[in-house]
């Protein structure tokens, strides 16, 4: 069910501590404040969160990476807190950080995902996303990724 009543925004410093609540609910390997706080910094643009009268359900940080021959956006991280999943605010993130990555002229954009996470796999596939290959022991317990991207031309 679509949830109308969600707003997406730039993040700000004060999201932070609900930012890694959320992070910390989801991810066996979660990151801290500090590397929200440096993504903020380096980023602010390519930084939003979801939120409904009952405060941050969700948030999607990226950057941009030039490799000489293309430019691409890069979803560094994405998630919503359990409760409200399926409630439409992590197409909505996506969909924001892909307009705001296409205005900084990216071609395309890019996300890793744990191989054991299918139900992110078929989410992202919904949006257009396709498997480009595998990032062996990717993350700190050692399991792979699954590159995924989105061109959009």
């Amino acid at each position: 069910m679509q949830n109308t009543d969600i707003h997406i925004r730039r993040a700000r410093q004060a999201d932070l501590p609900g930012i890694c609540a959320i992070e910390h609910e989801l991810f066996p390997d979660p990151w801290d404040e500090s590397a929200f706080r440096d993504v903020l910094y380096l980023y602010p643009g390519l930084f939003f969160v979801a939120e409904t009268d009952n405060g941050i359900i969700g948030f999607v940080s990226a950057g941009m990476e030039d490799t000489g021959d293309a430019v691409y956006g890069h979803i560094m991280n994405i998630a919503v807190r359990p409760s409200s999943q399926r409630d439409g605010a992590g197409g909505k993130l996506l969909q924001r950080i892909e307009f705001e990555c296409m205005i900084l002229g990216a071609g395309a954009v890019q996300l890793e995902v744990r191989v054991s996470n299918h139900d992110a796999q078929r989410f992202y596939q919904k949006y257009g996303y396709a498997q480009v290959f595998m990032v062996d022991s990717y993350y700190s317990d050692g399991e792979d990724a699954t590159l995924m991207m989105r061109w959009f031309t």
